[in-house]
């Protein structure tokens, strides 16, 4: 996790206290229960007495609490309640509800909707069945980018500029992983420009296949993603290039009539001209 305190040194506007307050509400995670601050410290990359600093107010702000016993903390109601009122207030989330139910009936796959946080995308909505207990995501879930349907096809969507820079982020985070996980961003921009919808077929778990579908809004609140995925013995890689792809375009493009908003390019005509790679593989390139 990086560190917000690199901001300041030219961003005037930037409050450094604020940003690793938020910092450190942001280290902990579902499954994560108490963290003390050595843990907390460890995984913002903050000095741990500033951390003791931290814990101290937010706890006092009523956004953790502490438990002396174990000598750690949890995330309070305070801090939850922050996470409830931004996505009760999605419209996208609640407007796409009944078309996500839908798909998951015709299905059989758990279908979500998404937003970028940082390299991942975050679930903020999400309808599921009995039929997808392999797929154990649930609204405030987070999946990577790189090598997800969701992550991909919002990669995709994203103007020039703004994909080169996470692209240049996520080659950084990934190191030595990043030329395989390169290619497979590539064969996703090829899907999208041919097909209009990306697939990880077990790139991100060896289980899960799914198929995305990424959607812009004209409202200025920024770029969406959709997905549908299922445990790989029900989704192989044939029925979603033929069957669960070409449903989740037209749901979401049914999406896009009722919010008014611009989905993802339509795949263009297989006799239509282009560069080797499309325009993904072109920003990769740059970056290598």
């Amino acid at each position: 996790m990086k560190r917000p305190a690199k901001k300041s040194a030219t961003d005037r506007s930037f409050v450094v206290a604020l940003a690793r307050g938020l910092e450190v509400l942001r280290a902990f995670g579902p499954n994560d229960g108490l963290l003390g601050n050595q843990e907390l410290a460890a995984r913002t990359k903050l000095p741990k007495p500033t951390i003791s600093r931290l814990t101290y107010t937010l706890t006092k702000l009523g956004y953790l609490t502490q438990v002396p016993r174990f000598e750690k903390y949890q995330l309070a109601p305070a801090a939850m309640s922050l996470g409830y009122a931004a996505v009760a207030n999605l419209g996208l989330r609640h407007l796409s509800q009944p078309f996500r139910d839908e798909l998951m009936q015709q299905t059989g796959g758990a279908v979500a909707v998404g937003a970028r946080d940082r390299l991942s995308m975050i679930y903020v909505g999400q309808a599921r069945s009995s039929l997808t207990v392999g797929v154990q995501l649930d609204v405030g879930s987070r999946i990577p980018i790189a090598t997800t349907a969701m992550g991909r096809a919002y990669l995709c969507a994203l103007p020039n500029e703004e994909r080169a820079i996470l692209m240049r982020e996520m080659r950084e985070h990934y190191g030595s992983r990043w030329p395989r996980i390169k290619e497979g961003i590539e064969r996703s921009e090829e899907m999208v420009e041919k097909r209009g919808f990306a697939i990880s077929v077990g790139e991100w778990q060896d289980d899960v296949h799914a198929a995305g579908v990424a959607m812009t809004l004209n409202d200025g609140t920024g770029t969406y993603a959709f997905n549908c995925g299922a445990p790989a013995f029900r989704f192989t890689e044939e029925r979603l290039i033929n069957d669960i792809g070409p449903r989740l375009v037209a749901m979401v493009r049914k999406i896009e009539a009722a919010l008014g908003g611009v989905a993802a390019p339509q795949p263009r005509k297989s006799d239509n001209k282009r560069t080797k790679g499309g325009k993904v593989a072109r920003v990769v390139e740059g970056i290598r």
